[in-house]
């Protein structure tokens, strides 16, 4: 049977010396080293630690009939309860909390196959703070299902109460005159089968939008007209069909059809029509994309009833990238019209579909990488490119045309 005694008060303000027998459920303050000869000599409560009934007994075992432990007031969190409550007000769709909080740090993680999206502005904003940090993934990097995309912690082991609310309230989560948390509540989250965290459902449902989400990918189905006189009269080996399946295979899209075409402009409108009534719901034009006289592929983009066409990006290679978006289906408003009311990161695709076109200069052909691998995960995880989203790439959007590519492993259209 353990001893049990009584306590008494700490120097320190912060902290107290307390007896063993009545440390359960405080938090240790310094690290406590354990020695079995010929066996173990290392660390066997970190600091931090929540003291539980059974660690007294092992405690005493080690000679500490006194501990520092921590005063966590009223108005203060234990970092791994700060940590969860960060954590989940940073979530949005698509990722999960990975297991419990260990020394106050969390890592969140792709609940499913996407592309990460991260709000700059309020990442900034949030780790301004000071007291807690958020680290991720660069914004637009393509994921997989488990992948680490952050990790966020509480600096200090026991922190501000009130730099918690504010966290929350920047990453989006309740307002901070809602938010509540109690000492434990960490330990309150759920596991599913995979041993990861879920997500609390009241949290979810005050949290519309977070931070960091991960966004499906959907699978396309593609049509491609490769332009040109020199190819479709057989002057020249098309170099482009090969790169162009192979980079539609790998993001899972299924090939349509691919026609070659003149550089005749009623000609490519004919092959792009028969795509789309074929089921394409991407097209892809190559080539065509120049000033020469003989370029007449994104004219022949616009005559197909194309709007919203953006011409030319800051990417290089890609200067010359053409995207357009063209509508169509039983909702559509016919040739020509305006879409200035379709809400500008959202695509229709129910009634009335916006169909992207993208059109690929030359540089396709012989770099591995171009402006086309930088937009395309983004198009299918619904997002509308225009100027603004082209102009944003210059920074990064130089290749530095590596001996060995091992994009996306590179800067390469990430911005700083």
């Amino acid at each position: 049977m353990c001893d049990e005694h009584g306590s008494e008060q700490g120097s320190n303000p912060s902290s107290k010396t307390i007896r063993v027998t009545e440390a359960v459920g405080t938090i240790l303050a310094h690290d406590i080293t354990e020695i079995r000869p010929g066996e173990f000599k290392g660390r066997a409560f970190k600091k931090g630690h929540i003291i539980r009934e059974e660690d007294v007994c092992h405690l005493q075992r080690l000679g500490k009939e006194h501990l520092f432990v921590l005063q966590v007031a009223a108005d203060e969190m234990h970092e791994n309860d700060a940590a969860f409550a960060i954590a989940e007000a940073l979530m949005g769709d698509g990722v999960v909390i990975k297991g419990e909080p260990k020394e106050g740090k969390i890592s969140i993680i792709a609940d499913r196959d996407g592309l990460l999206k991260v709000d700059h502005d309020r990442l900034l904003e949030f780790n301004m703070l000071g007291d807690v940090m958020c680290a991720t993934l660069h914004d637009n990097t393509v994921v997989k299902k488990g992948q680490t995309v952050a990790g966020t912690r509480a600096i200090p082991l026991v922190v501000k109460r009130t730099i918690v609310e504010d966290a929350v309230r920047i990453a989006g989560s309740v307002q901070s005159s809602k938010f509540k948390v109690q000492s434990s509540e960490f330990k309150s989250a759920m596991a599913d089968q995979s041993g990861h965290a879920v997500r609390n459902p009241q949290a979810a449902m005050n949290t519309p939008t977070g931070v960091i989400e991960v966004k499906e990918l959907r699978k396309p189905k593609v049509g491609v007209v490769i332009t040109g006189n020199e190819v479709y009269h057989g002057r020249i080996k098309d170099a482009f069909a090969p790169v162009i399946t192979k980079k539609i295979e790998a993001i899972g899209g299924e090939l349509v059809g691919v026609y070659y075409a003149p550089d005749d402009k009623a000609f490519i409108v004919d092959r792009l029509r028969e795509l789309m009534n074929a089921g394409a719901d991407l097209l892809i034009t190559t080539g065509g994309m120049s000033v020469d006289p003989d370029d007449v592929t994104r004219f022949a983009i616009r005559e197909l009833g194309a709007t919203d066409i953006t011409y030319g990006s800051a990417v290089l290679p890609g200067a010359m990238f053409l995207v357009a978006y063209l509508e169509q289906g039983p909702g559509a408003r016919g040739q020509g019209q305006g879409t200035s009311e379709i809400h500008n990161s959202e695509l229709r695709t129910q009634n009335s579909e916006l169909i992207p076109i993208l059109g690929i200069p030359a540089c396709g052909m012989y770099a591995k990488t171009t402006i086309f691998d930088l937009v395309i995960p983004r198009v299918l995880a619904g997002e509308k490119i225009g100027r603004r989203e082209l102009a944003e790439l210059g920074h990064g959007g130089l290749c530095m045309k590596c001996e060995v590519c091992r994009y996306p492993v590179c800067p390469f259209g990430k911005l700083g």
